[in-house]
C-alpha cells in the first residue's frame, strides 16, 4: 500500500472509531435524558396576558422513539408521533385540530431542573412561552370516608354560584337553565375527593359538560344511537370512552352519578355503570387550571348550546 493511500485509510479508520465511541458515550446520557422527560406533566403557557392550563405525557414506544399525547387549553387530547430528542432538547410538532389551513402547532423544550421549559409556535405563528411540572399521582393512602350530602342548587336561586362572563343562566321551578349559548358556571366552594348526582337535559344538538374539580369534563352531549366515543356522552372527554352508550332523547331528563377518588373516575349515566374505576391521565381541553394536586370547583358548560340542570348534590370525603 502506497504511503498515502495507508495514511488516508488509517485517518478513516481512526475518525470512525472516534465517532463510534462519540455515539456510544453519548447513548448513555441520551437513553437518561428520555428517562428523565417520561412521564405526565402539568403546563401553563403564557399566551397574550392570559395563562392557558394544558397537559403534556410523553412515552416510549419501543426501545428508543419517544411518542405522546397533548391537551390545549381547548380541545381534546391529541396524539404526538414523535417527541425528538436533539441533545437534550426536545420537538413535536401537533397538526391543525379545527382549521385545515392553519399551521401546525409546534414545540420545543428542554428539562431544566424538574421542570420543563419551552415555546410553543400557535397555529398564527406567533411564539409563547410555557413551563411544566410533573403531575402529582393523587394516589390514596386510605379508603375514602364520605361526609354527609350537600345541596349545590337550592333550586330557587343561583347562591354559590358565579359565571365566568355575563350571566344567561335561568332559575325557576327547580331548575337552572341556559336557554343559549353563553357563560359557564362555578361553584364558589372547592372539592377534592366526591360523590355527584346531578340532572340535566338538553334539547335536540345540544352539547354541555360537567368539569370535575373544574379539570376534568364529563360529556353531556345529544348522543342516542351512537357508539360510544370519547368525546361523546358520558365519556371523560378525550381520555375515556364508556363502555355503553346509555343516551336518553333530546328533552328527556338524565342524570350522572360520578365518583372522583384521586384521579379514579366511576360514571353511572341513567342507572348505568358505563365507566368503573378508570384513572384520568390530565386535564382535559377548557379546563380552569393544571393544578392537578388542588381541590377545584364544579363547573358547567354554558357555552355550547341550551342545557338544564337540576338536584346537584354533592358528598364530598372527610
Amino acid at each position: 500500500m502506497k504511503p498515502l493511500l495507508r495514511y488516508l485509510t488509517l485517518s478513516l479508520l481512526a475518525g470512525f472509531l472516534f465517532a463510534t465511541a462519540t455515539l456510544a458515550a453519548a447513548a448513555p446520557k441520551q437513553h437518561e435524558n428520555n428517562n428523565a422527560v417520561q412521564g405526565r406533566w402539568d403546563i401553563v403557557i403564557q399566551k397574550d396576558g392570559k395563562e392557558l392550563p394544558s397537559w403534556l405525557e410523553v412515552y416510549h414506544s419501543g426501545t428508543k422513539t419517544l411518542i405522546g399525547r397533548f391537551v390545549y387549553a381547548f380541545g381534546s387530547a391529541r396524539p404526538i408521533a414523535e417527541v425528538v430528542n436533539q441533545n437534550g432538547s426536545y420537538h413535536f410538532s401537533i397538526p391543525p385540530q379545527w382549521e385545515p389551513g392553519d399551521k401546525d402547532m409546534k414545540f420545543d423544550f428542554i428539562l431544566k431542573g424538574d421542570r420543563l421549559v419551552g415555546t410553543m409556535v400557535y397555529t398564527d405563528g406567533k411564539t409563547y412561552n410555557w413551563t411544566g411540572v410533573r403531575a402529582p399521582s393523587l394516589n390514596r393512602d386510605a379508603a375514602v370516608v364520605w361526609g354527609k350530602p350537600e345541596k349545590l342548587f337550592n333550586g330557587k336561586n343561583m347562591d354559590g354560584w358565579h359565571t365566568m362572563g355575563p350571566n344567561q343562566w335561568l332559575t325557576q321551578n327547580g331548575v337552572l337553565s341556559s336557554p343559549h349559548s353563553g357563560s359557564n358556571l362555578v361553584t364558589d366552594k372547592k372539592f377534592t375527593d366526591f360523590k355527584l348526582h346531578i340532572e340535566f337535559r338538553y334539547p335536540k344538538g345540544s352539547n354541555s359538560g360537567v368539569y370535575l374539580r373544574g379539570r376534568y369534563e364529563v360529556q353531556v352531549e345529544d348522543s342516542k344511537g351512537f357508539e360510544p366515543q370519547v368525546d361523546l356522552f358520558s365519556a371523560i372527554y378525550g381520555f375515556l370512552t364508556p363502555n355503553k352508550m346509555v343516551a336518553k332523547s333530546a328533552g328527556e331528563w338524565q342524570s350522572f352519578d360520578i365518583t372522583l377518588v384521586g384521579r379514579t373516575v366511576t360514571v353511572v349515566a341513567n342507572g348505568k355503570t358505563v365507566i368503573c374505576d378508570q384513572v384520568i391521565p390530565g386535564i382535559t381541553g377548557g379546563a380552569l387550571d393544571s393544578r392537578e394536586g388542588e381541590p377545584g370547583p364544579i363547573y358547567i358548560q354554558g357555552d355550547h348550546g341550551p342545557v338544564e340542570y337540576r338536584n346537584i348534590v354533592i358528598t364530598p370525603a372527610k
